[in-house]
C-alpha cells in the first residue's frame, strides 16, 4: 500500500511537474537539501541550480501540484498500489544504477526481490508460432534449472505476452512494465493475464493514473524493462521495432543482450540477425546459452592472483568486494555504494592493469 506521508506527497508533486525528468528531479533534491525543501525555495534560489532555468524555476515556485499528488495517493490506497520513490529501499537496485531511472514507480503485486536473476524477453507484436514455442521452451528450461529467475516484459501482443504466459504456466515470477497508468490495461485483451501476474509477480509503471497508452510512453517504458534486468533477449523482430530500442538501451546500460537467429527470408528474424551481425547481441539458441554467457551455469572460479599494485580508495573497495565472489557490475555498485559510471571506469582501468578480468555474462573476478 502506498505511503500517505508528506514526503510521498512531495515526491508525487515534483514528479508531476511538466519538464521534470529523472535526472533533473534528483538534481533538485540534491541541491535543495531534500524533497521537502524544494517547494520552499524561491525562484531566485531555484535558478541557481544547474540546468533548471528561468521558466522551470517559475513553474516550480508557483506550486499547485499537490492536488494531483493527493488524487494519486487516494487512487493508490483504493487499489492497493505501492508508490515507490528512487530513495526507497524497495526501489529495484538494478534500475537504480541507470542514470535515467524514474523518480517514482507505481507498483502493484508482489515485492521485487533484488536477489533474483532478471531476464527481459521481448520481441515483435506479430509473433510467429516458432517464436512463441521458443519462449515457452526457454522459460520451461529456466524453471527446471533455477528457482530464482524472474521474467520481465511489456505485456504487449506477441512475444511479450507469450513470455508472461509461459512464466505463469511454469510458476516463474513475471513483471509487466506498462506504458500507461495503472487505472487501465493495454491491450484490454490482456487484462486477465495482468490479474494473474499480480499474484505471481507484479505490474510496474512510472506513469500516473489517467495517462493512457501512447507511442512515446512505450519508448520510455522500454528503458525500465532494460534497466530492471541482468540481460535482454530479443526473440523476434522486424528490421525496425520497439524491441530493438530495448536492446539498444540495454547495451547502453552495460547489460547483456541476446538474440535468436532466423532465416534471412523470415521478416521477423531480420532484426535479430542484424543485432547479431552488428555485435549488438550474442547469438543464442537455448536457455543453456544464456546460462553460459551470464555465468548462471556455476562455472568454477578463476584462480586469484596476489595484488602488488597500489590502488586508490575506490578501486581498493571494488577489489576487496571481489575477494570471495565473482560479481556483476550491478552487485558491485550495490555493495560498494558507488555509481555505475564510476564503477565501470574503475573496472576498465583495473582490467588494463591485470587486476580484474571479465567472465562471460559481464561478471567480474580478480585477475
Amino acid at each position: 500500500m502506498s505511503d500517505n506521508s508528506a514526503e510521498t506527497r512531495d515526491y508525487l508533486a515534483l514528479w508531476s511537474i511538466p519538464g521534470i525528468g529523472s535526472t533533473m528531479a534528483r538534481r533538485l533534491i540534491s541541491y535543495g537539501g531534500g524533497i521537502q525543501e524544494i517547494f520552499k525555495l524561491k525562484t531566485a534560489d531555484l535558478k541557481r541550480i544547474p540546468g533548471i532555468g528561468q521558466a522551470l524555476s517559475e513553474t516550480i515556485a508557483k506550486g499547485g501540484y499537490y492536488q494531483k499528488a493527493d488524487e494519486t495517493i487516494e487512487f493508490a490506497q483504493k487499489f492497493g498500489i505501492n508508490i515507490i520513490n528512487w530513495y526507497d529501499k524497495r526501489y529495484p537496485e538494478r534500475l537504480k544504477q541507470c542514470e535515467d531511472s524514474p523518480l517514482i514507480l507505481f507498483h502493484k503485486g508482489q515485492p521485487i526481490d533484488n536477489q533474483m536473476r532478471f531476464l527481459a524477453v521481448v520481441g515483435t507484436r506479430v509473433a510467429t508460432q516458432r517464436g512463441q514455442n521458443f519462449c515457452r521452451q526457454l522459460i520451461e528450461d529456466a524453471k527446471n534449472k533455477h528457482n530464482n529467475i524472474c521474467i520481465v516484459s511489456g505485456l504487449a501482443y506477441g512475444i511479450d505476452v507469450a513470455a508472461h504466459k509461459a512464466a505463469l504456466e511454469f510458476g516463474i515470477p513475471t513483471i509487466g512494465v506498462l506504458g500507461h497508468g495503472l487505472d487501465t490495461i493495454y491491450p484490454a485483451a490482456h487484462r486477465d493475464i495482468a490479474v494473474q501476474m499480480v499474484n505471481c509477480g507484479c505490474l510496474v509503471t512510472e506513469f500516473f493514473q489517467k495517462v493512457y497508452a501512447d507511442k512515446n510512453n512505450f519508448v520510455r517504458r522500454n528503458r525500465i524493462i532494460a534497466g530492471l534486468c541482468d540481460a535482454t533477449l530479443v526473440v523476434e523482430s522486424d528490421i525496425k521495432g520497439g524491441s530493438l530500442i530495448t536492446a539498444e538501451i540495454a547495451n547502453s546500460y552495460n547489460r547483456d543482450v541476446f538474440a535468436l537467429p532466423g532465416r534471412n527470408t523470415d521478416r521477423y528474424s531480420l532484426g535479430c540477425n542484424m543485432l547479431i551481425k552488428s555485435h549488438q547481441a550474442q547469438l543464442i539458441e537455448s536457455f543453456a546459452d544464456i546460462e553460459y554467457f551470464l555465468g548462471w551455469d556455476e562455472q568454477p572460479k578463476a584462480v586469484q592472483k596476489q595484488l602488488f599494485v597500489e590502488l586508490d580508495a575506490e578501486s581498493q573497495k571494488i577489489y576487496d568486494t571481489l575477494q570471495d565472489n565473482d560479481l556483476t557490475i550491478d552487485v558491485i555498485c550495490r555493495q560498494t555504494g558507488l555509481q555505475m559510471p564510476k564503477v565501470s571506469a574503475l573496472l576498465l582501468s583495473m582490467e588494463l592493469k591485470g587486476l580484474v578480468k571479465t567472465l562471460p555474462g559481464k561478471v567480474y573476478t580478480r585477475g
